[in-house]
């Protein structure tokens, strides 16, 4: 019901809009100036894309070609699917080194996603896939807020949910530390951008300390990524990242290795 009614919503108002643009532009009344309709543009794209969102909130489609073609794992594949964010979801650019070439793993990142989306969308973008691990990078847009604030508890929650579906599947599981944040000489429209307001280094340890009992009291791997990262400051390293949130080539190169040693610990845990 809500999903139809905000699709009617965003639907009526870019009718709106365009209705105002075209009243403005008839014979009883001014041309509109160019840089309005020029923000008219931007609106209805806006407004668009906002549609588009609210039909899929998880973003289900995102994927479901890719799971379609992928076919059944071979008995002695080592199939691993990553499940994240941007952090994940970036790693396939093949100007950061590419997402471990020649391996069986299967890149399920979506940029911008917090963990009750990925949540929604884990029994099909993991689970349907079979793999015999699962490496979880989330939380990090949580802290950030991307769709309004979010507890701890509501974080541990969907981390805890997400890890006993995957057991419960027989799938081995490694939670992935969040990545430390920066502040250093990044810029955005020749303003500063301060990552480490919109993500506290202190809210970020917290999960990763939850994250990493978790692991210890459940039989399961943890993957910290965060010290590896982390100059002596506590903030992620200046030459590992371009924007102070996401890895660049440099930073992917020094978390693959830590990957690869997470997954195969993994698979020597008990289940």
């Amino acid at each position: 019901m809500y999903r139809l009614f905000a699709g009617s919503l965003c639907s009526s108002l870019i009718a709106l809009l365009c209705y105002g643009l075209a009243a403005a532009q008839s014979s009883s009344h001014p041309a509109i100036p160019s840089s309005c309709e020029e923000e008219l543009q931007v609106a209805k794209d806006r407004l668009t894309r906002l549609n588009s969102y609210l039909q899929d909130w998880p973003n289900l489609g995102y994927y479901r070609d890719a799971n379609a073609q992928l076919s059944e794992p071979k008995n002695d594949e080592l199939r691993v699917v990553f499940m994240g964010d941007s952090n994940t979801d970036y790693w396939d650019n093949p100007g950061y080194g590419g997402f471990f070439p020649g391996k069986s793993y299967v890149n399920r990142g979506i940029a911008g996603q917090i963990t009750p989306q990925m949540l929604i969308r884990f029994r099909q973008d993991v689970i349907a896939l079979r793999p015999k691990v699962v490496v979880i990078l989330a939380g990090t847009n949580d802290i950030a807020g991307n769709i309004g604030p979010a507890t701890f508890t509501a974080i541990e929650n969907n981390l805890t949910t997400m890890s006993e579906l995957a057991r419960a599947h027989g799938i081995r599981v490694v939670l992935a530390s969040l990545l430390p944040v920066s502040d250093y000489n990044h810029t955005r429209d020749g303003k500063p951008l301060i990552r480490t307001v919109e993500r506290p280094l202190t809210r970020i340890k917290a999960v990763n300390n939850w994250m990493n009992q978790y692991a210890a009291e459940n039989g399961l791997t943890y993957l910290d990524y965060f010290t590896a990262l982390a100059d002596e400051k506590g903030m992620l390293k200046e030459e590992l990242s371009d924007d102070g949130v996401h890895p660049n080539s440099r930073g992917y190169a020094v978390m693959a290795p830590l990957a690869e040693g997470a997954i195969s610990r993994s698979l020597r845990t008990k289940r």
